[in-house]
């Protein structure tokens, strides 16, 4: 069994920021979305075989002085800390059972920049969507559109939706109760991961690739195409649009084979869909272990960039999405031998 540590003051580097432990950060709150989070952090550490560190950051308030003599006051930090240091307690003994080696730390400042500090060194971050907004501050919820678009290292959302995946005894049975009325399918052991024809989305596929090997899952390449969007705006006649999703086709194709070349033994397949890259997304994690994005895009498949659409997609997936930055992959060298790159020809 791995050891498990708090530590209320974390050691600094000489720079000031907080020494992160490389490999798995989940971000917890005390929440139910940040329970959920906490689980999938567990396993996911325990599929890779590296140690979980646990961070809870909070933030002393300050209040302006309404007398005439100005001024600001503090309050005593030391209740808010217990608070904090309770919750990182419990978080240890609720992944007690995890064969991983843990650690937590308690951290006195913002939630993003903590965590985004934090993403220099770790390997991977994992969130809620939502958080208690209150006490320990906002480590959860508007966290989970900050650090995905700044993190250097690939982020995982993970929704309540999940806890009933998770085993969770917090789960929303309102939610499941819905789910039930309608029809909800179980959850295909399937990685789904949006592209666009960009390098940044082909970053994300080789990480949804390694994602989809370490959970013996299959591999689905999805990439949507708006009805009208920017250029194809003016397209007049449905074969144009046509002609448009052939040519997509053989990208995807070509795609496929540069992939395959370096995961041989991945089940792997791809989807050309007509429709809202939101809203395609969003139907995937309904039904799939999780969805891939990158951080930006072409903006043919806007889903990619980390705007309104990706914003769309991490607020009402129904699974956990992972967001994956841009960085250098020695891979991506020889995508052009396999065939054509979507906007070569631009």
């Amino acid at each position: 069994m791995g050891s498990r540590e708090l530590h209320p003051d974390p050691a600094r580097d000489g720079g000031g920021g907080a020494t992160a432990p490389h490999g798995i950060v989940v971000g917890v709150d005390g929440s139910d979305h940040g329970q959920c989070a906490l689980v999938w952090a567990a396993r996911e550490a325990q599929r890779r075989r590296r140690p979980l560190h646990i961070v809870t950051a909070y933030s002393v308030p300050i209040f302006a002085a309404s007398g005439l003599d100005g001024g600001y006051a503090t309050v005593d930090d030391s209740v808010i800390r217990e608070g904090a240091e309770a919750i990182a307690r419990q978080a240890l003994e609720k992944v007690a059972a995890y064969d991983v080696d843990v650690s937590s730390s308690v951290e006195n400042g913002d939630a993003a920049g903590v965590l985004l500090d934090i993403s220099e060194t770790a390997e991977l971050l994992v969130v809620g969507t939502r958080g208690r907004g209150g006490f320990v501050g906002r480590l959860l919820g508007s966290v989970s559109s900050a650090l995905p678009a700044h993190a250097k290292c690939p982020t995982v959302t993970v929704p309540l939706f999940c806890s009933d995946r998770l085993g969770e005894s917090t789960e929303d049975r309102r939610v499941k109760a819905e789910q039930a009325r309608s029809g909800h399918r179980p959850v295909e052991n399937v990685v789904v991961v949006g592209v666009d024809g960009s390098e940044q989305a082909r970053v994300a596929v080789l990480e949804a690739a390694d994602q989809a090997e370490r959970l013996g899952a299959s591999l689905r390449v999805v990439c949507a195409v708006p009805q009208y969007s920017g250029s194809l705006a003016w397209v007049p006649a449905p074969m144009d649009r046509k002609a448009l999703f052939d040519d997509i086709r053989v990208t995807l194709e070509a795609g496929m084979a540069w992939l395959r070349s370096h995961y041989p033994n991945l089940q792997a397949g791809y989807e050309l869909k007509d429709g809202s890259p939101v809203d395609v997304l969003v139907e995937e994690s309904r039904h799939v272990e999780l969805v891939v994005v990158g951080t930006r895009g072409r903006g043919g498949f806007t889903g990619m960039l980390l705007g309104s659409t990706s914003d769309g997609v991490l607020h009402h997936a129904k699974g956990p999405v992972m967001v994956v930055p841009d960085r250098e992959d020695p891979r991506l060298a020889d995508r052009g031998r396999f065939g054509p790159i979507l906007g070569d020809a631009a």
